[in-house]
C-alpha cells in the first residue's frame, strides 16, 4: 500500500483551502469562483472536520472571531446579500452545518435526498414513513400554504410560537434543510434583533432542481460528490466521509472501490496515523 506524502498533501490543501501562500478571497465574485471550483464548502470551519470553508479562505486559518467588526466577517455580508440572487445554494446541509454549494453540484445532492419531484406530496410521504417529525411537517405545510416567510412569521404559521417549542422548531428547520426541502432565501428586519432569515421551499425557489436531479443516478451522484470531496481535502478515511455525508459505511466502501477502479482514488497508509486512507493518486509516494 502506498504511503501519503504529507508534504504534497499540505501543499494541496494550501491551494484548495486557500491557505498561504495562496491569496485570500477579497470579493463576492472571488468567493463564487471558489465555491464553484470546490463544488461545496462550509461557511464556517467546523471543529473536527477537514474541509474548505469560506471563512478560512477569507480570514485565514484562525478561529471565527467574536468581534463583529473583524474583517473576516465580510463573509457574513456576502452570504446574506446573495441569498436571493440564486448564485449558489446555501443551507444547513453537511452534518446540518451551514454549507455553500455550487449550482452545478446541488442536483447531485438533491438526487440523494428524500425528494421525488412533488412539492406538495414528498413531505407527506416522509411524515407517514416516520422520517419527518410533526413539527417539521407543520413548518413545511406553513411554507407550502403561505409562501416564503421570515422566521418569526413561520413559527406563528406553523403553530410553534411558544418558548417551549424553540428546540423543536429549530430542529425542524435543520432537518428540512439537510434534506433539501427548505432553505433561507433572504433576510428580514424581524424579531428583537431586527434580523431573521426568510425561508422558502427549495424546489419552489429552484424550480429546475427536481428535473435536473431526476437525470442523475444515486451511484453517479455519490461518486462525483466523493470525487469532489477528495479533490478538496486530498486524503481522508472512510469514516470521515461517512460522518460528513451521512451515508452508510457500505455505500462509502462501494463508491470508493469504484473511484479506485477508475484511477480517481488510491488506498494509502498515513505515516503517523493508523488505519486505511483514501487519497488522490498524485499525493502518494
Amino acid at each position: 500500500m502506498p504511503a501519503l506524502n504529507l508534504t504534497h498533501l499540505a501543499a494541496h490543501r494550501a491551494r484548495t483551502f486557500r491557505l498561504p501562500p495562496a491569496p485570500r478571497l477579497r470579493s463576492e465574485d472571488q468567493a463564487l469562483r471558489f465555491i464553484n471550483r470546490r463544488g461545496f464548502v462550509y461557511f464556517w470551519p467546523i471543529k473536527g472536520v477537514d474541509m474548505p470553508s469560506l471563512w478560512t479562505a477569507v480570514a485565514g486559518d484562525r478561529p471565527v472571531a467574536d468581534k463583529h467588526d473583524d474583517p473576516g466577517h465580510v463573509t457574513w455580508r456576502w452570504k446574506d446579500g446573495a441569498l436571493h440572487k440564486r448564485i449558489w445554494y446555501y443551507a444547513k446541509v453537511l452534518r446540518r452545518k451551514a454549507t455553500l454549494i455550487s449550482l452545478e453540484v446541488v442536483p447531485l445532492f438533491y438526487a440523494l435526498s428524500e425528494n421525488y419531484g412533488s412539492v406538495e406530496e414528498d413531505h407527506l410521504l416522509a411524515y407517514q414513513e416516520g422520517r419527518l417529525t410533526s413539527a417539521a411537517k407543520q413548518v413545511y405545510d406553513a411554507l407550502l400554504k403561505e409562501g416564503a416567510l421570515d422566521t418569526i412569521s413561520l413559527r406563528k404559521a406553523a403553530r410553534l410560537g411558544g418558548s417551549n417549542s424553540d428546540a423543536e422548531f429549530n430542529r425542524a428547520l435543520d432537518v428540512l434543510q439537510a434534506d433539501f426541502k427548505i432553505l433561507p432565501v433572504g433576510i428580514a428586519e424581524a424579531g428583537a434583533w431586527k434580523y431573521a432569515h426568510i425561508y422558502d421551499i427549495a424546489a419552489r425557489f429552484y424550480p429546475e432542481l427536481p428535473r435536473q436531479a431526476r437525470k442523475i443516478s444515486e451511484s453517479r451522484a455519490r461518486g462525483r460528490l466523493l470525487e469532489l470531496y477528495l479533490e478538496s481535502v486530498g486524503a481522508a478515511q472512510a469514516r470521515d466521509m461517512t460522518r460528513l455525508f451521512g451515508w452508510s459505511a457500505q455505500l462509502i466502501t462501494r463508491t470508493l472501490a469504484r473511484l479506485s477502479d477508475e484511477g480517481l482514488a488510491s488506498s494509502a497508509s498515513h505515516p503517523s496515523k493508523p488505519g486505511e486512507w483514501y487519497a488522490l493518486a498524485r499525493l502518494c509516494r
